[in-house]
This record gives C-alpha cells, sequence and structure tokens, in this order.
C-alpha cells in the first residue's frame, strides 16, 4: 500500500487555466503539458532521467498550446502533472489510466495501483488528479455554450519521431472518429504546404472515454485532435511556428458551413450514441 500523498494545495491544482478571459470560440486542451509529480510522489520509483522522456509527457506540446491559445485569444486548460500519475486522456475504466510499463519502463510506484488492489490510491488519483481537470474543461465549455458559442475543441499532443525501429514519416498528424467538420480542411491545407500528415496517426482518435469522446464527441461540439512530432516543437521557435500555422488552418476550418452546430455523428467506439438528422 502507498503512503497516504500529501495534500494538494491550491496553487498545485492539477490543472492550469491559460487565457480565462479569452473568446468562447475555441477551446485548447493538453492532456500531457507536464512531467511533475505533486509531493509525496517522489519519482515513482522511476530515475529522474525518465521524466525527460515521452513515457512521461508530451514534450512541445504545453508550448503549442499556450502559443495557439494566444494566437486564437481563446482559454486553454493544461495539465500541471505527469501522465505517470494518471493519464487525463483515458477514461476511469482504462486500464492503462494508470500505467505499470511503459515504453519499456517499469513504474515501480504505480505497480498496485488499480481498482482491485491499492483501490484507496486509484481513487485518490482520480479524484483529486483526474476529476478536477476534467471539471475544468467542462466549466470552460459551459461559459462558453452560456454565451451562445458552439466551441471548437482542440487538443493538443506530440509524438516521437521514431517508434523502435519505425521512422515516423509525418510531421504532424489528425485525429478523429466520426466527425469529420475539421479534418478534410486541415489535411488539405497542409499537405498543399507540402508536409505528410497522418490520418489517424500515429494513434487513433477512436478511443471511447478518453478527452475528446466526452468533452466533444458525446455532446456534439467540433473538435480535433493534433499531434506534432516532436523535434519540430522542441524549441520555442518551433513551438511559435506550429502554433501559428494550426491557428491559421483551424480558423480557416472552423469558419466553412455546419462546423459551428450542434450535431452528433457518433462513435466508431460506442454503437448505442445518437447520431444527428
Amino acid at each position: 500500500m502507498h503512503e497516504p500523498p500529501h495534500p494538494v494545495s491550491a496553487s498545485l491544482a492539477p490543472f492550469e487555466i491559460v487565457n480565462p478571459g479569452g473568446k468562447p470560440d475555441f477551446l485548447v486542451v493538453c492532456d500531457h503539458a507536464s512531467n511533475a509529480l505533486p509531493p509525496g510522489y517522489g519519482t515513482l520509483g522511476l530515475a529522474e532521467a525518465e521524466f525527460e522522456r515521452h513515457i512521461a509527457w508530451d514534450i512541445g506540446a504545453a508550448g503549442v498550446a499556450r502559443e495557439l491559445a494566444a494566437e486564437l485569444d481563446c482559454p486553454a486548460v493544461l495539465a500541471r502533472f505527469s501522465r505517470l500519475l494518471i493519464d487525463l486522456n483515458r477514461g476511469e475504466d482504462d486500464p492503462t489510466i494508470v500505467m505499470k510499463l511503459s515504453d519499456g519502463a517499469i513504474i515501480p510506484g504505480n505497480r498496485d495501483v488499480d481498482a482491485f488492489r491499492d483501490a484507496g490510491e486509484f481513487r485518490h488519483r482520480i479524484e483529486t488528479f483526474h476529476a478536477p481537470y476534467h471539471a475544468a474543461i467542462v466549466s470552460a465549455i459551459e461559459r462558453a455554450r452560456a454565451g451562445g458559442a458552439v466551441p471548437v475543441i482542440v487538443s493538443l499532443h506530440s509524438f516521437t519521431p521514431r517508434w523502435r525501429s519505425f521512422v515516423r514519416p509525418w510531421e504532424t498528424g489528425l485525429l478523429w472518429d466520426r466527425d469529420d467538420r475539421l479534418v478534410g480542411s486541415l489535411m488539405e491545407a497542409f499537405a498543399a504546404e507540402g508536409f505528410t500528415v497522418g490520418d489517424n496517426e500515429p494513434y487513433t482518435g477512436r478511443l471511447r472515454n478518453d478527452c475528446m469522446y466526452r468533452h466533444a464527441t458525446i455532446h456534439g461540439l467540433p473538435h480535433i485532435l493534433i499531434e506534432i512530432r516532436q523535434d519540430l516543437i522542441g524549441t520555442e521557435a518551433g513551438q511559435r511556428e506550429w502554433a501559428a500555422r494550426y491557428a491559421r488552418h483551424l480558423r480557416f476550418a472552423a469558419s466553412r458551413a455546419g462546423v459551428r452546430e450542434v450535431r452528433h455523428f457518433g462513435s466508431h467506439t460506442d454503437p448505442s450514441l445518437p447520431i444527428s438528422d
């Protein structure tokens, strides 16, 4: 069993709100923005060097999210702690929400943390870190909707240039489920600029109860999950460049007819979800 973790103070809330007074037309979220851990968790038994790897965070994504919020003059919700503590882009019922093994690294501090063994610590992490982050996103969306806006939800992530021996050919990837209101325009825009864009690569946007599912898909809000290769956004200059590029293309994509409407497309992962006529 784990020792009781230290209380999390308000200054260590599990999320950060960037540009809270921004326009409600867009909302940027970044689930894997940080490689930090709260007091009481040490390094989860890992060597400190492991926290510089992709297993702990999406390198460069936080910088792009901040710059994108500035470019679009919209709010952003960023995670404050590492996904090794709890993965905010997973549902509470996902067995990988607290990772025990990631890219060859065993996480000793997570060994027993699940709903069956150390259930108390598992519930603590959900209630203290996972739930407040998602509540902050809900609040931002509710503010936008209360003002009559249909916000475009943009999730920012990054990926490694290589996966084992495979050299990933994409500069950026667009992850989506069944709502195609944004992806076509964005794919065309990047292709016109000479980029190789992954269509649901290097991961898939079809993941039940992930961040986009719970905040956009089930509510019929337009959305897209953006992946950018880490070597392109490892510097502030690269982060500004990609944020400006995406801001330009997102504004155009969101201006197209039918985008800023509540419309339910359903999900490949959940046949029970309603689909708008």
